[in-house]
């Protein structure tokens, strides 16, 4: 989140930079500013009317003490009128603070300036590829087919379940589901995250904190009940397991990860590109998130870019690695990496990563911040990637694995499955 004083002195600079984000940044800095002016005044009123009303209190003490209670008692009345004055002024500024934290709370991050200009994913632009797409048998199926042939994977049976979008794992899809989830925490926890098992709902602050909220609610399931939150991704647990904390230099950088089933609702999506595994309301993902010192932020960034290349090359499955315009990249990320494997079957490219940095943006929020070595407190900047989302990484399995025979498992994934066949 964007903090007024930054916005102040920013005001030009921002306004062309969220430009990139086709977000008409100018009139929204003019009504932040003007509230901000305006709580500054109601602030400086109140202090007057409080520090008059202290004044008053002791003269009135002093008066009676000296035998004066006709003039006390004027003061009282004053006192009175001041104390009335201050709850009014102190409404009024409880209003236009909530107003202001609501306009911020509306305002997106800042891209970096390496972000691309664009309107949408088609201006995406292609940074790294790496794998040769296999040769297929004719009559090759997409993944959806090949779950219903091999019958590993019940699309059917979860809509009787549940409903669309809710998968029931069978067989060796769900042995296979199960070691996708340890080998990609056992290549994080072995690249230094330390693992997490994290509650799979969350409270609204931290949904403020990583800020799904306000930008994401109507994509969130929410527990009315108890007002809470379904997770969409485990991004937002872990890091909020440092909100409000005042870190020390030392412990930085934090590396955690953590695998949780995440929930999305991803309303109004129809059509061939999210039949099957392609999107889903209910899916699983291990993430990796850090929480850097600001100068070593974007290193961090490029370093967990090259964990997860080296995860794909394992699993030897052909990839390539986008960086995300301006007007496809998220609501709180200043740069993002998008990792997209492709569908032979489907001849065409799935997400199945996003490795992105939120700079202070998170923090802001969370008020996550550091003591350095000078000893001033100084926010710190958030990171997080999906090392990796399951679904997609399946389905890229399942096609680009197909054989007349069956389905070969990749050999890194072999001893964690105990077969080497879907057959």
């Amino acid at each position: 989140m964007l903090i007024v004083p930054q916005i102040i002195a920013n005001k030009e600079a921002y306004s062309k930079a969220l430009a990139k984000r086709n977000f008409d940044a100018a009139p929204v800095f003019d009504k932040v500013i003007a509230l901000d002016e305006k709580r500054r005044a109601t602030q400086t009123k109140l202090d007057t009317v409080l520090a008059d009303s202290n004044t008053f209190s002791k003269e009135i003490g002093m008066l009676f003490k000296n035998g004066e209670p006709q003039k006390a008692n004027v003061l009282k009345e004053k006192t009175v009128q001041l104390k009335e004055t201050a709850k009014e002024l102190s409404t009024q500024l409880t209003s236009v603070q909530q107003q202001l934290e609501t306009l911020l709370y509306t305002i997106p991050n800042i891209p970096h300036e390496s972000v691309p200009d664009g309107h949408n994913d088609e201006d995406n632009e292609e940074v790294y590829k790496e794998g040769d797409v296999p040769i297929l048998a004719k009559g090759a199926l997409p993944h959806w087919e090949l779950a219903n042939k091999y019958d590993i994977i019940d699309f059917e049976l979860g809509v009787k379940i549940t409903g669309a979008g809710f998968p029931v794992y069978k067989g060796k899809g769900a042995r296979l589901q199960r070691a996708l989830i340890s080998y990609f925490l056992d290549k994080n926890t072995a690249a230094g995250y330390k693992e997490y098992q994290v509650p799979h709902l969350v409270n609204e602050s931290s949904g403020y904190g990583t800020g799904q909220l306000p930008d994401k609610e109507g994509q969130m399931y929410y527990v009315t009940g108890d007002d809470l939150y379904l997770i969409p991704t485990a991004e937002v647990p872990v890091t909020n397991m440092f909100r409000g904390d005042l870190l020390q230099e030392a412990e930085l950088p934090i590396c955690c990860t953590g695998y949780t089933p995440c929930f999305r609702r991803e309303a109004g999506s129809y059509g061939a590109h999210v039949r099957g595994l392609n999107r889903l309301h209910q899916f699983d993902k291990v993430e990796i998130v850090r929480i850097e010192k600001p100068e070593n932020s974007y290193q961090a960034l490029e370093d967990m870019v090259a964990h997860v290349k080296t995860i794909l090359k394992e699993l030897q499955l052909p990839y390539r690695i986008l960086r995300l315009c301006g007007g496809d990249i998220g609501f709180t990320a200043a740069l993002t990496y998008d990792f997209e494997v492709f569908s032979t079957a489907q001849d065409r490219w799935l997400e199945i990563s996003s490795v992105s940095n939120f700079e202070s943006f998170q923090a802001n929020r969370l008020k996550l911040r550091y003591k350095d070595s000078n000893g001033k407190n100084q926010l710190v900047h958030t990171l997080n990637g999906s090392a990796l989302a399951l679904p997609r990484v399946l389905a890229g399995i399942l096609e680009n694995y197909q054989t007349p025979k069956g389905i070969k498992i990749p050999d890194v994934l072999v001893p964690y499955c105990g077969f080497e066949w879907i057959d």
